[in-house]
């Protein structure tokens, strides 16, 4: 019997947190997304980025963002398949704000 009482409390704490891990899954997209942007005005400000390199970079974001929208539009969620690649997307973009500030080239 104590079993139940148990079982029942799983369940009504599990059924609680849901909503609370949905917003915390869309966080760390959003968050990446912000850190990216911050890190290419660092990049301009700096001199490091050319004006080219920072078309491309945020021309890079604003696909990943279209990509986002597309994936929250067919169904509102995300599913497991469309958090990877968007996150795929966000670690290449990462990668070739990397790489672009620290080629060499700068604006001067």
């Amino acid at each position: 019997m104590r079993a139940i009482p148990t079982i029942l409390a799983g369940a009504l704490l599990s059924a609680t947190m849901i909503p609370g891990a949905i917003a915390a899954e869309r966080r760390p997209i959003n968050a990446r997304e912000h850190r990216e942007q911050v890190r290419i005005r660092q990049g301009v400000k700096s001199g490091e980025l050319t004006r080219r390199e920072t078309i491309r970079l945020k021309k890079e974001q604003a696909r990943i963002r279209v990509n986002e929208r597309f994936a929250k539009k067919s169904g509102g969620e995300f599913t497991a398949a469309e958090r990877a690649r968007i996150q795929k997307e966000l670690n290449a973009a990462s990668r070739d704000i990397y790489r672009q500030k620290h080629d060499g080239q700068d604006r001067n």
